[in-house]
């Protein structure tokens, strides 16, 4: 039986958690995959899992032979991309992370001409606020909105975003506009729970940078649900300029407290740190810069 193959077969179960769990990720039968544990167990005379009705686990030999598995796993796929990078074709699949809503506003016209350009390419698309970790999920690009990007990483700067705290008219008309930053106690807030610095609020003034520690009465994990409570004139948020650009334009939402600037964010696309860069991934980098070149939020 095919040795790399075994070893393949060995750590997705391991890393799947389970014989079922592999054998959807490998696309490959059930007993199949069992078939290919066994047969390695038997060859090597060693029992590497511990299996019982609820849980796989690793045996000492098994933690052993699993890192050395992964660490030639991880040679092979190195020498092939060196390989495929020479070709200079985009091949395969593309495992790609970004945040929801800029996903859904500014990503997704961008993928069908990278489809287009690329047929050969898979594309396997994840929209989630959380921070996935590239190289434990397996992922070959996310695109993140930060300060800074992690210096774990190697990242393209594609665009920047600003912080705008607002409100709509009417809800100015009804409660007031605050004048300071410290009126906004006064107010009802609508919080962004995944901002990095919490219900810190941090803005730079004339007087220098600020964090104003708020007590929201909504808090959402999701920017668009805040934008739309604000809508609906229900409270003060503070939300990217590539998400309320356009309400600020048509006046549908009003900029608060325009010295007080928040920060500005950078949007990057960002990869695991590799030797070789896949075609794949280097194209769709390049794809995504061209496609922010001349993209500028509302502001």
């Amino acid at each position: 039986m095919d040795k790399f193959q075994e070893m393949r077969v060995f750590a997705a179960v391991v890393e799947a958690g389970s014989f079922v769990g592999a054998s959807d990720a490998l696309e490959m039968s059930k007993p199949a995959v069992s078939r290919y544990v066994a047969e390695l167990e038997s060859r090597l005379g060693v029992r590497l899992l511990h299996r019982t009705t609820r849980k796989l686990s690793l045996t000492e030999e098994g933690e052993v032979f699993y890192a050395r598995c992964k660490e030639l796993l991880s040679n092979i796929s190195e020498a092939e991309a060196e390989i495929t990078s020479r070709s200079g074709q985009a091949t395969g699949q593309l495992k790609v992370s970004a945040p929801v809503s800029f996903g859904l506003l500014h990503l997704a016209p961008l993928w069908a001409d990278f489809m287009a350009a690329h047929p050969q390419v898979v594309l396997d698309l994840t929209l989630s606020d959380r921070m996935v970790d590239l190289v434990e999920e397996g992922f070959d690009l996310a695109v993140r909105i930060a300060r800074l990007p992690s210096s774990s990483l190697i990242s393209r700067k594609l665009s920047s975003t600003r912080m705008i705290l607002c409100a709509s008219p009417q809800y100015l008309a009804e409660h007031g506009t605050p004048r300071t930053l410290a009126e906004l106690a006064q107010h009802t807030l609508l919080a962004y729970s995944l901002l990095s610095s919490g219900d810190s609020w941090e803005f730079d003034g004339p007087d220098g940078r600020v964090a104003l520690k708020v007590e929201p009465r909504m808090r959402s994990n999701s920017g668009d649900t805040c934008r739309a409570v604000a809508l609906r004139h229900q409270g003060i948020i503070m939300q990217p300029s590539f998400l309320i650009g356009e309400d600020l334009q048509s006046g549908a939402l009003v900029e608060l407290l325009p010295d007080h600037r928040s920060l500005e964010l950078g949007i990057y696309a960002m990869y695991p740190t590799r030797k070789h860069v896949l075609p794949k991934v280097r194209l769709l980098i390049e794809h995504l810069v061209d496609g922010f070149r001349a993209k500028r939020w509302p502001d």
